[in-house]
């Protein structure tokens, strides 16, 4: 960085710099596990040395702990996408199943935000448009932090749900289904072209439940990106202006999608969960009954704690997506 010339090329030096900080982040991060278990081997060491059993249990604590920390940076190890280090945008849709999927999708909205809660990232909503009666009609959401794309592009696809409905006054078993997208949140190291030209803005009043909840002046913004037809909303803020520049987020990130399908032919693994949202298409079952069992049938990874899994306790299934890749 100290070359002559080396600023000369502000966007390139940006980027160069960008890599040298996570390059160094890396290292340190190692380091320090490495440091904490050496540590943690001398005090059992001397624990063992001197007969003092009572510092095992805070020992033991420790180390799991540190096993833990050392897993997270493993997991991280396998994400060698140019932009899995970024924040993710994540959008939510119900699909075949009428309210019983709305529900399906605010119980998804639900899980992902407490696994970005588990992992101490930022969640920041876009939009949401509750359902007539229950649940949602699409929600968007930002989850801000390094790495959150990387580990959350496992989740695009759909998603199917079978259970006893509590809309059924004859407690049937019903089947529902929500798809899942996740787009890289494009920060200030990529550059996407929109022209002002290019888009049409129209606003509305937001949508709502009634009463308190219906918005009474044209708050919410939809923008048309009219060159590629990607339409894109945000009504979660009563002010206008927040809801442009959320729309604007959502827009940029999905444009920065497609402009990589059409310049990288990476097209098929976006399309490959594009398919239509019902039965046959999905990436992972969780099924509540007749039995409890939530099934990846990309990885066959399978796990009877559903309510964990809904909860957000999602890293074995990111792990064993991410390790197929790699292994692919």
């Amino acid at each position: 960085m100290a070359e002559p010339g080396f600023w000369d090329r502000n966007d390139e030096a940006r980027k160069t710099v960008e890599q040298l900080k996570r390059a160094k982040k890396t290292v340190e991060d190692w380091t320090a596990r490495d440091q904490s278990l050496r540590h943690l081997e001398e005090l059992l060491e001397l624990a063992q040395g001197e007969g003092d059993e009572a510092l095992l249990p805070d020992l033991a604590r420790a180390l799991d702990q540190a096993e833990a920390e050392v897993s997270d940076l493993q997991r991280r190890s396998l994400l060698s996408g140019e932009h899995d280090r970024l924040g993710a945008v994540v959008s939510i849709h119900p699909g075949a199943g009428g309210t019983e999927s709305q529900d399906w999708a605010e119980m998804l909205y639900r899980m992902y935000t407490r696994w970005a809660e588990r992992h101490g990232y930022a969640v920041n909503l876009l939009d949401l448009q509750p359902g007539e009666e229950a649940g949602i009609k699409d929600a968007t959401v930002e989850i801000t932090g390094e790495y959150a794309y990387g580990y959350l592009k496992a989740e695009s696809g759909v998603h199917r749900l079978v259970r006893i409905s509590p809309f059924d006054a004859a407690q049937r078993r019903h089947t529902s289904f929500a798809s899942v997208f996740v787009f890289p949140m494009v920060d200030d190291t990529i550059t996407v072209d929109i022209s002002p030209p290019d888009l049409r803005v129209d606003t509305f009043r937001a949508s709502g439940a009634g009463g308190q909840h219906v918005n009474k002046t044209e708050s919410a913004v939809r923008i048309t990106h009219l060159p590629t037809g990607i339409v894109v909303q945000s009504q979660a803020e009563r002010s206008q202006h927040r809801n442009r520049d959320f729309a604007m987020r959502i827009l940029r990130a999905r444009l920065f999608v497609h402009y990589q399908e059409q310049e990288r032919a990476k097209t098929q693994a976006l399309k490959d969960v594009k398919k239509e949202i019902d039965f046959g298409n999905q990436i992972r079952s969780y099924v509540l009954q007749p039995y409890t069992m939530v099934n990846d049938h990309r990885t066959e990874m399978k796990r009877t704690d559903v309510q964990a899994v809904l909860d957000g306790d999602l890293d074995s299934f990111i792990d064993a997506y991410l390790k197929q890749k790699e292994t692919a």
